[in-house]
């Protein structure tokens, strides 16, 4: 039995490889003007990411025999119609994460092909969201069939992916001693230079770092296949926090040798469409190895963004529909099933939602504005499912004489109910002001987007308890 059981510093691993990513350390440092992001990478990872690691730590202590992760986490410590919303929560926040993967890999293959970033943004903007929505509904019909060929591929380009910014960060710091005439960027590291302004535009942007930091709740369902779980699941995440806060301080001083904040203000959407492409495209400069890390990059790039672009449709869907728990709150129609076993209305569903962001965004004026808003978009819709985590947290503590897991955050009940609302606080605040933006189409598109999918979760129940009670007086 012991044999099967994982490694409690392999799990550190796994979850490392889930929630880090290249593009987390790029977009920290092109919203908080450069090496600034470090200040706020410090405060995040003490105020927020290590506390929220933690209470990960104690939930799946306390359930190490539910699987369903947030949702049966929910189930356990409050009802069933809110485990649904969790459940839902989980699957609406992917509607603007699938739209966005249609969009990058497009974006990623166009680098692999014209090795820059200027031709994919001279081609109008109906014309590339018209190929996206042809990308979206090839993997929604891909979804339906029940051909899910992609998701080893995912894992490769996953594993890949984190490698390469791993490489990167170690390049890098070695570039300036194999090519001292680079033109590296001079760094000064002073308080004017590392303390951030907290104005508007510092906290309406606090939920790109949020977003950056969530996910850990995914590797939850492993913490009863660790070695004595009550001690290797908490060394697990303190290890992963300390080794994202590692790399996304060490990664923003890579990209400070390599780019000036003054340049990125002047062409923002630029370097948030392309940022990720230059880099690895300098790097090979500096090494004189031409384009080829770019590249791979791409490639990589566009291989992770397809391949999760298929999971992404079909994964969170069947953890919705396929929970005993939530299908009575949801209408029959929905859990149609094909002859392959999937959820064709609820692909076709998908199809719609996300489709229909990718159609309103072919009247923004510029491919480069389109993968700027569906960062912003992500960035405030994909945390909210992280307020059930808290909100779980919350209820467990609330009944402790229920629950008694091995591992607590803290002992304390008064200091676990705290840190349990503040992050839940956090995490509400940073996707409400994120909602807004200088641009009215893109803060109508971070407010109307939440709140229809919002509606739609509060209206399925509705749809259900209808029919039902017609099941009844035809009965």
């Amino acid at each position: 039995m012991d044999t099967k059981r994982i490694k409690w510093t392999t799990l550190a691993f796994m979850a490392f490889s889930t929630v880090w990513g290249f593009g987390n350390v790029l977009n920290g440092f092109i919203y908080f003007n450069g090496i600034q992001v470090i200040f706020s990478w410090i405060l995040m990872f003490a105020l927020y990411f290590v506390p929220y690691a933690l209470m990960v730590g104690e939930l799946g202590s306390a359930f190490k025999t539910s699987g369903g992760g947030v949702s049966s986490w929910i189930l356990n410590t409050t009802t069933p119609k809110l485990a649904y919303y969790a459940g839902w929560t989980y699957w609406a926040c992917h509607i603007t994460y699938i739209a966005s993967k249609s969009s990058g890999g497009l974006k990623a293959l166009s680098w692999a092909v014209f090795r820059n970033g200027e031709m994919y943004d001279t081609f109008p903007t109906y014309a590339v969201q018209l190929v996206t929505l042809a990308i979206l509904i090839l993997f929604c019909y891909i979804a339906s069939r029940g051909l899910n060929p992609l998701k080893k591929l995912a894992t490769l380009a996953g594993t890949s992916m984190f490698i390469m910014s791993i490489l990167y960060i170690l390049m890098m710091f070695a570039a300036p001693a194999i090519n001292p005439q680079g033109g590296f960027v001079a760094m000064n590291f002073n308080a004017s230079t590392l303390i951030p302004h907290f104005d508007m535009k510092y906290f309406t942007s606090l939920s790109i770092l949020v977003f950056a930091v969530g996910g850990c709740e995914k590797i939850s369902p492993y913490v009863n296949k660790v070695k004595d779980p009550s001690k290797g699941f908490p060394k697990a995440m303190i290890t992963l926090a300390i080794m994202v806060m590692v790399c996304a301080i060490l990664g923003t001083i890579a990209m400070g040798m390599m780019f000036d904040p003054v340049a990125i203000n002047e062409d923002f959407n630029a370097y948030n469409s392309n940022g990720s492409y230059w880099a690895f495209q300098k790097l090979g400069n500096y090494f004189h190895i031409g384009d080829s890390l770019l590249i791979i990059y791409a490639l990589c790039n566009a291989v992770g963004q397809l391949s999760t672009l298929v999971i992404s449709i079909d994964a969170p869907l069947r953890m919705l529909l396929d929970n005993e728990d939530a299908r009575e709150f949801i209408p029959s129609a929905l859990l149609k099933k094909n002859d392959a076993g999937a959820y064709v209305n609820g692909i076709k569903l998908v199809a719609v939602l996300s489709g229909a962001i990718i159609v309103i965004q072919s009247f923004v004026p510029g491919a480069a504005v389109v993968l700027k808003q569906l960062t912003k978009l992500n960035s405030v819709c994909m945390p909210l499912r992280y307020l059930w985590v808290f909100a779980a947290y919350i209820a467990l503590r609330k009944a402790r004489k229920k629950f008694d897991p091995e591992y607590k955050f803290v002992k304390n009940q008064t200091i676990a109910l705290i840190f349990g609302g503040w992050c839940f606080l956090v995490t509400a605040a940073s996707c409400i002001l994120g909602m807004y933006d200088a641009d009215p189409f893109t803060f109508a598109l971070n407010v109307i987007t939440p709140l229809v999918l919002t509606a739609l979760g509060i209206i399925l129940p509705v749809i259900a308890n209808r029919e039902k009670a017609l099941e009844k007086r035809t009965a």
